[in-house]
């Protein structure tokens, strides 16, 4: 429950810095540069301090971070420009638990007993009524209705590589192996890295065919006085999502059912609340007080459960 939470305060730092970043440069070329950044820290603890590429349960968790990594972060960062930080999170966010728990249940047999699916639905209940904006009317319906595809994708590709994670260290456990977060992460991210590394080299393709079909140097760099402005946020995103929020995540779910790591992990848009009203200016009303206080009974309900 700790390290879920600690990733829930993560995360809310991360979604305002990808907002910041994909805004400016767009959703491929800023999670391409995330996922970089955030291969050489965990590398560097993997290799230096940690288990490296070492443990049977290797394929698995590299299989994880191309599902969670490669195409859910992949449809997360499509999602952003498209609706917002807050709409995002909220969506992605309320997505992955319950495609978790079917996941988890179905393949894995993980079931939930009553009282810990109630105050699941209480948690995902509170954000929704938190969040949910009513301003819909201000996003074209096209881009609305895309932005909410990427949110599914986002959130089933998401729940499939947690589940996996959680299967990978059944695997490790049953072979003698105790990994750490920090090099099962490092793994995840080596197999979410294709994935990224491949739309950006899609989308710059398509940069040049629009400046006479020639890949050039300039189709890759992006310019000095660009990079000066959005590199906190790159790195921001980085090392609050991927590198030391994604290491939380791990660490929760190896000993801990993956419903109820993501549900915990669904209440960074509470506290991405004030963020979003400093940093996109979105105002806080009753409701989502009401609604923060419904899913903060649903977590401590499910602490004293647990």
């Amino acid at each position: 429950m700790p390290a879920a939470l600690l990733a829930a305060l993560l995360f809310a730092v991360s979604a305002v810095c990808a907002y910041r970043s994909s805004a400016q440069i767009g959703g491929a070329e800023a999670n391409f540069w995330r996922i970089c950044m955030a291969t050489v820290c965990l590398g560097l603890w993997a290799n230096f301090f940690g288990k490296g590429m070492e443990g049977q349960a290797l394929p698995i968790f590299v299989a994880s971070g191309f599902l969670g990594i490669g195409l859910g972060d992949t449809g997360y960062f499509q999602a952003l420009p498209r609706l917002g930080s807050r709409r995002t999170v909220l969506l992605t966010q309320c997505f992955i638990p319950l495609f978790a728990i079917l996941i988890e249940w179905t393949w894995l047999g993980t079931k939930l007993s009553i009282s810990q699916l109630s105050f699941i639905g209480v948690i995902l209940g509170g954000v929704a009524i938190a969040l949910a904006p009513g301003d819909h009317a201000k996003i074209p319906a096209k881009q609305l209705w895309a932005g909410i595809g990427f949110t599914a994708v986002a959130g089933l590709c998401s729940a499939m590589g947690a589940v996996l994670s959680r299967k990978g260290y059944f695997v490790a456990h049953a072979a003698g192996e105790f990994p750490d977060p920090g090099s099962t992460g490092y793994q995840r991210v080596l197999g979410g890295l294709l994935i990224p590394a491949i739309l950006l080299l899609a989308t710059k393709g398509k940069s040049a065919r629009a400046h006479g079909g020639v890949f050039e140097e300039r189709t890759f760099r992006v310019s000095g006085e660009k990079w000066r402005r959005i590199w906190p946020w790159v790195l921001g995103n980085s090392l609050a999502g991927q590198t030391l929020g994604v290491t939380c995540v791990q660490w929760a779910l190896e000993k801990t059912p993956t419903g109820i790591v993501m549900t915990i992990c669904a209440t960074t848009p509470l506290i991405l609340l004030p963020m979003t009203r400093i940093v996109e200016h979105e105002r806080i009303g009753t409701r989502s007080l009401v609604g923060a206080s419904v899913a903060v009974a649903g977590v401590v309900g499910l602490a004293l459960w647990q």
